[in-house]
C-alpha cells in the first residue's frame, strides 16, 4: 500500500508525505479542506489517504487530533473504508472522537458522515458493534453546536443503539427535541430524519416509554413527502400498536400525513386487529396466530403481545363506565379470564397506577368510583420546568425563522402577491419511494 501510493508521485500525483506537509502547515481550515478534496482524482484520493508515509510511519501517529482535526478526519475516514489498509485501533478512533475540534470538522460534514459509517462498518465486520457506541456518542454530542441540530450522526448513532440493544445509551440524545436543520452543518438527506425518528421510537418502545415512542413514530409517519417511504409504513404499524398499549385505541394521524399511508394500513392484517381491539384475550390470540407469519415478518409480535396483555385493562375500564359494583367472577367472564386471583391482581395494579379508582371488598365485590387526578409537588415542578424549556426552544425557533433569508423572501413574495397562504414549495420534497431502511 505504502509503495503503491507513494510511487504515484512520479506520475504527477501528490504523495501522502505531500498531503501531511499541507496538513501540518496549513492555518486555514477552509483552504485545507479544499486541498484535501482536490489534491488527486477521486478514484485514487482515498487510496493515497489510507496509505502510510514513505518512511513506513503511520500518519495518525504524527498528527494531533485536536490541532490537526481536518487532516486526521480525512485520513481516518479513508482508512476505515479501505479494504487493504490496516484498520485503526479502537483507541485511535475513540481518541479522535473525544478530542477533535468541532469547528474544523464542520468544514467537511461529508467526511464526518463517512467517519461515522466507517466506524459502524469496521465494528460490524469484526462482530463487535457495541464498540462503535462510545465513539459515535462522542461524535453526535460534540459535532453539532447543540443536540437540537439534526445531523446524519443522529440516525447512525441511534440505529446502532437499536441494533446492539443498548437502548438506554440513546436516551440523552433522544431527550433533546430536534428544532434546527442546517444542511451546511451536515450532509442530510430526507431519509436521515425518518431513520432517526423510527430508530428512536424503537429504542423508546423497547424501554416501554410509550408516550415518547409514540411521538417519535408519529414524526416519522407524518414527515411531508410526495410519495411515502417504506419506513414510514413500518413506523405507522408500530405507532398504532403503541397507541393500543397506551390508550386501548388508536388516534387519528396528523392531517398532514400522506393519505396513502392510511389506505395501505387499512389493507393489511393490522386493520383487522385494530377493529377488534380491545377484545377477549383468547379471541385476540386466535387472530394473531392466524396472521402470525405477517406479524413475525414485520418483527412486531413483541408489541402485539404486549397489546394483548393490556387488553383486559381496557375492557375493565369500559366496565367502570357502566357499572358501580361488579364481582371478580363477573369481571373475569367479561374479559375472558377464569382465575379470580388473576383478575384481582390486574385490578389492584390498575388502582396502583391510578388507571381506575376502586376498592375490592371481602366478598370479592369491586366498587368503582371516578378517578381523581393527583399530582405531587415534584411532578408539578417538573412539568413547569419542561414547559419553560419548550417555551424557550420555540422562541429560539421563531427567531431563527424570522431571520431566515428564505422565509423573508417567501413572505415578501406572498405579500406582494396579495396572499398569505402556505405554498407547497416551502416544504422539502421526498427522496422518492425507493427509500430502504437497510441502506440508510
Amino acid at each position: 500500500m505504502s509503495t503503491a501510493a507513494n510511487s504515484q508521485t512520479t506520475s504527477g500525483l501528490a504523495s501522502l508525505d505531500d498531503v501531511l506537509q499541507h496538513i501540518t502547515t496549513s492555518t486555514n481550515p477552509v483552504t485545507l479542506n479544499h486541498y484535501l478534496k482536490s489534491f488527486a482524482p477521486r478514484e485514487v484520493r482515498d487510496v493515497i489517504l489510507a496509505s502510510t508515509l514513505s518512511s513506513g510511519q503511520d500518519p495518525l501517529s504524527v498528527l494531533d487530533p485536536q490541532r490537526n482535526t481536518l487532516g486526521f478526519l480525512f485520513i481516518l475516514s479513508a482508512r476505515l473504508h479501505s479494504a487493504s489498509a490496516p484498520t485503526p485501533s479502537i483507541s485511535i478512533i475513540e481518541t479522535f472522537c473525544n478530542q477533535f475540534d468541532p469547528v474544523q470538522a464542520r468544514c467537511a460534514p461529508e467526511r464526518v458522515t463517512l467517519l461515522a459509517k466507517g466506524i459502524v462498518r469496521v465494528s460490524e465486520s469484526s462482530n463487535t458493534m457495541k464498540y462503535a457506541l462510545a465513539p459515535l456518542q462522542s461524535l453526535v454530542t460534540r459535532y453539532p453546536p447543540h443536540l437540537s441540530y439534526l445531523t446524519t450522526l443522529h440516525a447512525i448513532f441511534v440505529k446502532t443503539c437499536v441494533a446492539t440493544s443498548h437502548f438506554t445509551t440513546a436516551l440523552p440524545v433522544l431527550a433533546v427535541p430536534i428544532t434546527s436543520v442546517d444542511t451546511t452543518l451536515s450532509d442530510l438527506h430526507y431519509n436521515d430524519n425518518l431513520v432517526y425518528h423510527y430508530s428512536g421510537g424503537m429504542a423508546l418502545g423497547a424501554l416501554k416509554r410509550w408516550r415518547e415512542a409514540e411521538e417519535f413514530f408519529e414524526i416519522c409517519v407524518s414527515a411531508p413527502a410526495q410519495v411515502p417511504a417504506a419506513i414510514q409504513l413500518e413506523a405507522y404499524k408500530k405507532l398504532v400498536l403503541v397507541q393500543l398499549i397506551q390508550y386501548g385505541k388508536t388516534s387519528a394521524a396528523p392531517k398532514y400525513t400522506h393519505p396513502a399511508l392510511s389506505r395501505i394500513l387499512k389493507s393489511t392484517q393490522y386493520n383487522g386487529l385494530l377493529k377488534m381491539y380491545p377484545a377477549r384475550v383468547d379471541a385476540l390470540r386466535a387472530y394473531v396466530t392466524k396472521e402470525q407469519e405477517v406479524f413475525a415478518q414485520d418483527r412486531n409480535l413483541g408489541l402485539i403481545n404486549q397489546a394483548i396483555d393490556r387488553a383486559p385493562v381496557w375492557l375493565i375500564k369500559k366496565l367502570t363506565a357502566t357499572y358501580l359494583t361488579l364481582g371478580l367472577a363477573d369481571i373475569g367472564r367479561e374479559v375472558g379470564i377464569e382465575s379470580e386471583e388473576e383478575v384481582r391482581a390486574i385490578i389492584l395494579s390498575m388502582i396502583d397506577a391510578q388507571e381506575i379508582n376502586g376498592t375490592i371488598s371481602a366478598d370479592n365485590t369491586v366498587t368503582f368510583a371516578d378517578v381523581v387526578p393527583r399530582f405531587s409537588k415534584e411532578e408539578l415542578d417538573r412539568i413547569l420546568v419542561q414547559a419553560q424549556e419548550h417555551h424557550r426552544a420555540l422562541l429560539d425557533v421563531e427567531r431563527a425563522v424570522n431571520t431566515s433569508k428564505e422565509y423573508l423572501t417567501k413572505v415578501t413574495k406572498n405579500k406582494d402577491d396579495g396572499g398569505w397562504g402556505i405554498e407547497e414549495d416551502v416544504f422539502p420534497s421526498s427522496m422518492g419511494s425507493d427509500v430502504n431502511w437497510a441502506e440508510a
